[in-house]
């Protein structure tokens, strides 16, 4: 008898022990080059310095960084299922459109997508960001209006959290950027590791 409670023990020790190693938040980054880290090392990049932060205050987050140069939102919707199942994150962000804008695709389009992207993720139990993304003037005030108001309309239809654009302070600044004049240089990570910082910390005390 005795026998057989400590092999229970045991087993039960086996389980419950990964289980309670887990993040209490895992974070899903759906994300594209700007989070990817294009032109740089991944140690460099600005979700990856996130992580190194997280890891020295021993705060109980872990940041999955699933973002790919030149990803769009209907690239990332292709990919969500198998994410999800693979990481089963307690978040999601979702860092995409610019590429979406960058190409000229239809508005709509778009913002069928982001909304797909959230409700996928919601249905999976995971709270939901939308970063408000901008795209560059020289596409028409009218395209640019339309494109940004997207956001905060998917936002509001879907409860999902808005998240300000680490981009719009740097993008000014030709010191931070790379030569395409695009992507945050090595210089302008750990200023959007900061801002990302105070932003989940926003989100995460909402939820």
């Amino acid at each position: 008898m005795t026998h057989s409670i400590l092999r229970l023990v045991f087993i039960l020790f086996l389980v419950i022990k990964p289980l309670s190693a887990a993040a209490d938040n895992t974070i899903l980054i759906l994300g594209d080059s700007l989070s990817a880290a294009y032109g740089l090392q991944q140690e460099e990049g600005w979700v990856k310095l996130l992580q190194d932060k997280y890891d020295d205050e021993q705060a109980d987050i872990e940041l999955i960084n699933a973002s790919i140069s030149g990803e769009t939102s209907g690239g990332a919707l292709r990919r969500l299922d198998a994410l999800l199942e693979q990481y089963e994150p307690t978040h999601v962000l979702i860092e995409l459109g610019a590429n979406d804008g960058l190409r000229g695709f239809p508005v709509k389009k778009m913002q069928t997508n982001l909304t797909s992207l959230i409700q996928k993720s919601q249905a999976a139990n995971a709270m939901t960001a939308l970063m408000e993304i901008y795209i560059p003037p020289n596409y028409g005030p009218r395209y640019s209006k339309m494109f940004t108001d997207t956001f905060s309309r998917v936002s509001e239809e879907t409860n999902a959290h808005l998240m300000n654009f680490f981009m719009l302070d740097i993008a000014s600044q030709p010191e931070l950027m790379q030569n395409d004049s695009l992507h945050p240089n090595k210089k302008a990570q750990p200023l959007i590791r900061d801002e990302m910082y105070d932003s989940i910390k926003k989100w995460l005390n909402k939820d």
